[in-house]
């Protein structure tokens, strides 16, 4: 589903670079649910940003689904952002003013689906995350907990391939960041691919895969262990 070939970036700061990734050799399957690592510097955000389609390597190859997304024009990348991958932050970037079934619906809109189907769609991410009884409820009037649940809820909406989760659990106490995992496990147990950036070891331990990123190159990838 994901790999790369020797994948670098930097960036030119006066007569210099600067290397955030050294050289990255990886592979994701279908199905799999990884953890991404690293201490604050280490590459790990870059890395999620360039096999999330939000940015571009330097240097080197990024296949996603058997495409190289280097030959892909601007409509077909944005497209991909919106129908392959779906994105969960640390902040939940709900849209305040907005209710919770308002704001899953919001990528089938940069779709283009049918307003029926995606009503339906969104509702039912909505009851399975729990939420069906919060559906007009603002962003406001939900606790962190819940507010995390609709963001899963809109990154699923579109029946992505892949789901990047940043750091998913920063802002919730320890209880409902474990709800969150439970539900992102689940997810998981039924076939969906998905890929957490990580600095918590009690977040990661509960992926299949551990990928440790340290300047810019990869420590550790427990996939074969």
């Amino acid at each position: 589903m994901i790999s790369t070939e020797n994948l670098e970036k930097h960036y030119e700061v006066g007569p210099e670079k600067v290397f955030a990734l050294k050289g990255i050799n990886l592979s994701i399957d279908k199905g799999e649910f990884v953890s991404i690592m690293g201490p604050s510097g280490s590459g790990k955000t870059t890395l999620m940003n360039i096999i999330g389609c939000l940015d571009s390597p330097s240097k080197g190859d990024y296949f996603l689904n058997g495409k190289l997304v280097s030959e892909l024009n601007d409509d077909e990348l944005a497209q991909i952002r919106n129908k392959e991958i779906g994105f969960i932050f640390q902040s939940f970037n709900l849209l305040a003013r907005n209710s919770a079934l308002s704001n899953v619906l919001l990528p089938t809109k940069y779709a283009g689906l049918d307003e029926k189907k995606s009503l339906s769609r969104a509702k039912e991410m909505l009851e399975l995350v729990g939420l069906s009884d919060r559906t007009d409820h603002a962003p406001s009037e939900l606790s962190g907990g819940q507010q995390q649940r609709v963001a899963i809820a809109r990154a699923l909406v579109n029946k992505p391939s892949i789901i990047f989760a940043d750091e998913p659990t920063g802002n919730l106490d320890s209880k409902t960041g474990q709800d969150v995992m439970n539900l992102l496990k689940n997810l998981n147990n039924n076939g969906q691919t998905i890929i957490i950036i990580t600095h918590e070891d009690n977040i990661a331990s509960q992926s299949n895969r551990i990928i440790k990123i340290k300047d810019g190159l990869i420590e550790v990838d427990n996939k074969n262990v």
